[in-house]
């Protein structure tokens, strides 16, 4: 099949491999672009960290916590520029938003946007969002929500950089005080810094770690000096490189980025905080927004480069 700009654009954003090498990739794979991936990693082609996913559209994210503090809300709305996701009137929107989704029962998008508008109940939440194009004069898209409780402990929120990120931390305690609050904050500023893909190791699909295990399997294959080792130091290189992909995307296995001796992990120092307060203390979740995560701007430039490398 024809492979297209686009498509090489694509896994170039995703893996930070070279065009030709992307190309070559997608030809390999039919254009699979989940086989590229890991035919670039198997190959060694692809960076060490992978995007999570491209960052591109503007907007912005908040978050807001009850307050009882059992309940929290992120909500995500988009803008076409940074200029408008600035703009008092566009944050006041986004605020009301999140008291919409805070109390909302809507099961997708679709339901929300035909809810009716809490400060006008004549008027639905799509009523309102086209109401605000019209103002504010630029296309806005109320893209998505969630809500995160903890009915035996607190739900504590950080924002980071004015709203580019919105962090949600569900924490399990039979004692809620200052303390307890801060911890949760810490480990939220620690989500919004690090990216964690799970709370904890149990989170993690047996699938995900025996798809690991075997593209990490294929690159030292694919190695002269690697691949000449004995399979038991083979298997060894290969359960090490897991473990460390495990102490990256796992939150409570991440070393404390606030930690002096450099090597205290997250579960360490909720623990820690926990006795210190004479409390059985967890954190059990978390739930994080970046803005744009997923959405892609336009780049003509970049998309004629790649075209003019694939025709050579």
């Amino acid at each position: 099949m024809a492979i297209t700009a686009k498509q090489v654009k694509e896994l170039r954003e995703l893996t930070g491999s070279g065009m030709m090498d992307c190309k070559k990739a997608l030809t390999e794979t039919d254009g699979d672009m989940d086989k590229a991936v890991e035919w670039l990693r198997e190959k060694g082609k692809a960076s060490a960290e992978k995007k999570a996913s491209r960052i591109a559209a503007e907007g912005l994210v908040m978050v807001k916590v009850a307050e009882d503090g059992k309940k929290g809300v992120a909500v995500e709305v988009n803008s076409e520029t940074d200029f408008v996701a600035k703009n008092e009137l566009f944050r006041e929107f986004v605020s009301e938003v999140a008291d919409q989704a805070m109390d909302s029962s809507a099961a997708d998008m679709d339901a929300f946007l035909a809810e009716p508008w809490k400060l006008d109940a004549s008027k639905t939440v799509k009523d309102i969002q086209t109401e605000k194009v019209a103002v504010i004069g630029e296309n806005l898209n109320i893209r998505r929500f969630e809500t995160v409780e903890a009915a035996d402990g607190v739900v504590v929120d950080y924002t980071h950089m004015g709203g580019k990120i919105g962090v949600l931390v569900q924490v399990k305690s039979d004692v809620v005080n200052d303390a307890i609050v801060e911890m949760g904050k810490n480990v939220a500023m620690q989500i919004a810094a690090m990216r964690p893909k799970y709370t904890s190791r149990s989170e993690v699909p047996a699938d995900y770690i025996e798809k690991e295990e075997q593209i990490l399997l294929a690159a030292i294959m694919n190695d002269p000096k690697e691949s000449q080792k004995p399979e038991k130091v083979i298997k060894g290189i290969v359960k090490g490189r897991v473990n460390k992909e495990m102490k990256e995307i796992v939150l409570l296995d991440q070393v404390y980025v606030k930690a002096e001796d450099g090597k205290q992990t997250v579960a360490k120092y909720v623990e820690e905080v926990g006795k210190a307060n004479g409390a059985k203390t967890s954190v059990v979740g978390f739930l994080r927004y970046e803005t744009g995560e997923g959405l892609e701007k336009k780049n003509e430039d970049f998309a004629a480069e790649v075209a003019a490398q694939m025709n050579k």
